[in-house]
């Protein structure tokens, strides 16, 4: 992409998003504290609207190439961001996910494969996107971890092996630093909202499975290793405590560094982030593709996040004791 074209996405994706300030700011589009909340100041929500916005003008420039993805995922930003507005049923809201998940499975070109198949990688598709929304509690850390995450996925696309159209993910990553311009400080201006952290989920991965759709590679999985490892023991913890998984809470380790611990948003964001940087470089560098060697480091990293929980945390406090 032209650094031209960088700069006028740059302005473009600016003003759309103060645009969205000036209709969240008139229609009362907040999000409230709450008992579950880690914040305590009345914030705007939904700005992470913007990374659904932004990849709407990729047409525009570079033709409907991927117009199943881009339908897929506007059908899914938009009963989210009902959602940031007003609740909406879960059995509605599924309905909507399967929706733009068999939108991406058409583009991905999955249709040849059993029906039971594309039925469990719809369902694992799903739990996928609402763990990364989960994951989306402080400031920053959703922008940060969307970030490093797609700047990855750009250096494999461009030096390593060619999966996807850079242009895309580079349109994807501008919208980012946009969102991260207003989010990523200590008063936040804007939260994602729902439609911004599922929007992400879904542009992830869309990604993530063309790479291993091209590659046969699942070991790339382990590029949402840290949210996986926070998302998987908070449901177990969750469940040992007899606590419907499917609520809002504040029991992710983020959440406990950032409200029991008093750490800094930004600083627990960049925790995650960095860790995930590194976790991103010894991947694209030094691993084998091996499902074995991917379990293995599964294991071992469950087990080590397991009882680094367990230590800082405590028994009590994650057993309900």
């Amino acid at each position: 992409m032209e650094i031209s074209l960088v700069i006028i996405l740059f302005f473009v994706f600016f003003a759309f998003e103060i645009c969205y300030f000036k209709i969240a700011d008139k229609f009362n589009i907040i999000d409230q504290p709450n008992h579950r909340s880690s914040h305590t100041d009345v914030t705007l929500r939904g700005g992470g609207i913007i990374f659904t916005l932004g990849l709407m003008v990729y047409p525009f420039f570079f033709g409907l190439e991927y117009w199943c993805f881009l339908l897929g995922l506007a059908i899914i930003a938009f009963i989210s961001f009902i959602d940031d507005i007003r609740p909406v049923s879960n059995k509605l809201r599924v309905v909507f996910h399967l929706a733009g998940g068999a939108l991406m499975f058409y583009q991905l070109g999955l249709y040849h494969l059993p029906y039971y198949w594309i039925i469990l990688a719809l369902i694992l598709l799903i739990g996928c996107i609402n763990a990364i929304n989960f994951m989306d509690g402080i400031n920053g850390i959703t922008g940060l971890y969307a970030l490093i995450t797609l700047s990855t996925l750009l250096y494999i696309n461009l030096y390593v092996i060619e999966f996807t159209t850079s242009n895309l993910l580079i349109t994807s990553l501008i919208s980012i630093f946009v969102f991260n311009f207003y989010n990523f400080r200590t008063k936040a201006k804007c939260f994602a909202g729902d439609v911004g952290s599922v929007g992400i989920a879904f542009v992830i991965l869309f990604f993530l499975l063309q790479l291993i759709i091209r590659t046969e590679n699942f070991n790339y999985l382990l590029l949402l290793l840290l949210y996986g490892l926070d998302t998987v023991t908070t449901m177990f913890f969750r469940l040992i405590r007899k606590e419907n998984i499917f609520d809002a809470h504040r029991s992710h380790f983020y959440q406990y560094l950032a409200n029991e611990r008093k750490l800094s948003h930004l600083i627990v964001s960049s925790i995650y982030g960095i860790i995930q940087l590194i976790i991103n470089i010894l991947i694209v560098n030094w691993m084998s593709k091996s499902v074995l060697m991917c379990c293995m480091v599964l294991i071992f990293s469950g087990i080590a996040f397991l009882m680094l929980r367990i230590y800082m945390e405590g028994y009590k406090r994650l057993l309900g004791h």
